[in-house]
């Protein structure tokens, strides 16, 4: 197990460098002047002298190849540089903005769980039935439906007509309430298709028949052998949903102006901030790569005839 833990730490090496190098290269590519964004920010006359002392100052003025060894070699050091905008460390408002996306994160993650395995286990079990029907029709909904214009729907329910939440979170506890919500609704109908898919799998197995002949009670056959082998699939699901909410976050974020990484990201991408962006995609990038380790090692856990690792 550590030989194989170790091992998947070391792919992310070039799995960074090269999603890195890549970003870099995009972003050099990209339209429009960090240093005229900079100092139309600051109310600054933009002359092409102003212009090629601030581009030297920022080092703007070196090919994208040299800027890029610059900044792996600084992060090598554990500095990521520092914003084009105002000149603060990046690390530090990554840090800052990833508390508030993982909150949301976190929150809407934990009501799809609530939502999806009660839904997903009764329609898993009563196939067939009125409300495995409306179950189904609640995962088509969620499929459907963009999480952008689910985000208007409820701001129009819930902050026009009703008037109970405000529109803008301002990352305060009754602004996290629909951003939340907004995430958590679509990953439920996914995950509440999982584990229906799963439970009904597990629910044919010949094991299941013995076990009812046996004596056994229909709680502990679900609890203790169908969900048991039921989630190596449904955390495949788990696992990639949370990558999901930490993309789909960047929409949503804006939309209700939580004050998250999305947000910072979007505002960074605007202000052609590219030392925050490129903070941004090396965080999310090895977010992705300790959640798809951790997915694997559980399916260890949960069942041990899998080969070692």
């Amino acid at each position: 197990m550590k030989r194989y833990v170790s091992g998947r730490l070391l792919q992310l090496i070039p799995v960074l460098f090269g999603v890195t190098f890549l970003t870099f290269a995009l972003l050099s590519l990209a339209p429009g002047d960090p240093v005229q964004k900079k100092l139309s920010a600051q109310g600054i006359a933009v002359t092409k002298d102003v212009l090629l002392e601030t581009r030297k100052e920022m080092g703007l003025d070196r090919p994208w190849t040299l800027r890029y060894a610059s900044w792996l070699f600084d992060l090598l050091h554990g500095d990521l540089g520092d914003s084009y905008k105002d000149g603060t460390p990046v690390a530090g408002r990554l840090v800052k903005a990833m508390k508030y996306t993982g909150i949301l994160a976190i929150s809407a993650f934990l009501l799809a769980l609530v939502i999806s395995l009660p839904l997903g286990i009764y329609g898993g079990i009563k196939k067939a039935g009125f409300l495995d029907r409306m179950i189904q029709l609640f995962c088509l909904a969620g499929y459907a439906v963009p999480g952008f214009l689910l985000a208007v729907l409820l701001i129009y329910l819930f902050c026009i007509r009703l008037k109970v939440f405000p529109i803008i979170a301002k990352g305060t506890v009754q602004g996290l309430f629909l951003p939340t919500l907004t995430l958590a609704l679509p990953l439920a109908s996914r995950l509440t298709r999982q584990v229906r898919a799963s439970v009904l799998n597990q629910m044919e197995m010949e094991y299941v028949d013995g076990a009812k002949a046996r004596g056994v009670l229909k709680p502990y056959i679900l609890i203790f052998h169908i969900l048991r082998n039921a989630m190596i699939s449904i955390l495949t699901v788990f696992g990639l949903s949370i990558g999901t909410l930490l993309g789909g976050s960047v929409v949503i974020e804006n939309i209700f102006m939580w004050p998250g990484m999305g947000k910072m990201v979007m505002d960074s991408i605007t202000a052609r901030d590219y030392p925050v962006v490129q903070g941004f995609v090396l965080v999310m990038a090895v977010i992705y790569v300790i959640i798809n380790l951790i997915v694997d090692i559980s399916y260890h856990l949960l069942d041990p005839r899998l080969e070692e690792i």
